[in-house]
């Protein structure tokens, strides 16, 4: 579950397929966005016993692109402070 809001900053899509590293242990998951409310990312089922509450993570969306959309790509990476809230970068 993503915070409604990240979601639509970083233009991940309801059901999209995502990536979950886990940056204090390592785990690495494959799972789909669930929209959620204010400041919320968690896991849920399965993939929570991978990934403790409380642990950094990074939360990856691809798309494909031909040669040269890829040359005119712009990811968005948005960094999130202690409390889930966009730094600015």
């Amino acid at each position: 579950t993503i915070d409604k809001e990240l979601m639509e900053k970083a233009n991940i899509l309801k059901n999209e397929k995502v990536h979950v590293l886990d940056i204090d242990n390592g785990n690495r998951l494959v799972t789909y966005a669930i929209p959620g409310g204010k400041g919320e990312i968690c896991l849920n089922g399965a993939a929570a016993r991978l990934i403790k509450k409380g642990n950094k993570v990074i939360i990856i969306a691809y798309c494909i692109l031909d040669e040269e959309e890829a040359k005119n790509f712009n990811p968005k990476v948005l960094i999130m402070d202690k409390d889930n809230n966009p730094t600015g970068n």
